[in-house]
């Protein structure tokens, strides 16, 4: 459903935000795909949604620097670059702050202990945040491989009625994604976009690095993809000697931590990275993890499954 993004509307999406579903909004780079990044359950529509193959990390939008600095670890580099380019279309990846890390959905950070922050400059996507009260989470607003979307026409055409509301902003100013530095330790970049290199390097005063030639990969390219410390067992009907089970659906062994009791594939997808570290942090010799369905949303939680199951490097 298209609405022309006044004042109502964007204090209903708001509702809608803090209530669990799904609002498309324009910033200045693309329309996103928001929910509330510290609902699991939410974070898992927006997969759904797009049918996105793989639980990559998402960008949390936020309201200002300060509320940034509320969730994630700033360097002085990157206090530079907030500070010169916020509000507008750059992320940076930074480090979670120990104390408000969970707050955030495992499914925002794909399990990972970095977060992907920034403060978007289009005014509704300003407005829409200061009304929810809370970070969103958003990829572009597409299935995806589709080509992101600039109105919000291009949303309804791909999402339809997967979207609890599509706040109608004008077209977007940029038509291109925001631009994605990480640090790790030094200044990289990992995707370009809406904000040139050279902008950003004449801010710090040195070249960014590529992520490829840095030996840095994306979340969700590695073979081995941030796998816990214990090894994984796929497809396993009960624990082995030395094994804790990760279970799923009804009929699971007693006392096994179970993804979804009823069988329920979002509800799965909101837990998996947390019970993943749970079941890690008590040291087993390996986690055996009961067979995921292969539709909707098991594909992406079988694919981080197999990712975390990969030989190590």
């Amino acid at each position: 459903m298209i609405v022309e993004a006044d004042n109502g509307a964007i204090a209903e999406a708001a509702r809608i935000l803090r209530a669990g579903g799904l609002v498309a909004f324009p910033t200045e780079t693309v329309y996103g795909l928001g929910a509330d990044a510290t609902n699991g359950k939410a974070v898992a529509r927006i997969y759904e949604a797009k049918g996105r193959p793989r639980f990559n990390p998402l960008i949390a939008h936020v309201e200002s620097l300060d509320a940034a600095r509320d969730l994630v670890e700033f360097n002085g580099e990157a206090v530079a670059l907030a500070e010169r380019f916020w509000p507008g279309p750059l992320t940076l990846v930074l480090p979670q702050r120990a104390e408000t890390a969970h707050r955030i959905s495992g499914l925002v950070t794909a399990g990972l202990d970095t977060l992907a922050v920034r403060v978007p400059a289009h005014p509704v996507a300003c407005r829409l945040i200061a009304a929810a009260g809370v970070p969103i989470a958003a990829p572009s607003a597409n299935l995806s491989g589709r080509v992101s979307p600039t109105c919000a026409r291009h949303v309804e055409e791909d999402l339809g009625n997967a979207v609890d509301m599509i706040l109608d902003g004008g077209v977007t100013q940029a038509g291109l994604e925001s631009t994605i530095v990480a640090f790790s330790p030094v200044p990289t970049l990992l995707r370009p976009g809406g904000l040139a290199r050279e902008e950003i390097e004449a801010v710090l005063g040195r070249p960014l690095k590529d992520y490829r030639e840095a030996g840095v990969l994306s979340p969700g390219q590695l073979a081995s993809h941030y796998a816990p410390l214990a090894g994984i067992r796929l497809n396993a009907s009960t624990a082995e000697p030395g094994e804790l089970l990760l279970a799923f659906g009804p009929g699971a062994p007693d006392g096994a931590l179970n993804l979804s009791p009823s069988g329920d594939l979002r509800e799965a997808a909101a837990n998996l990275f947390a019970y993943l570290r749970e079941l890690d942090a008590r040291h087993p010799a390996r986690i055996a993890v009961m067979p995921i369905p292969r539709h909707g949303l098991g594909e992406a939680i079988d694919d981080r499954l197999a990712r975390a199951s990969a030989p190590r490097p």
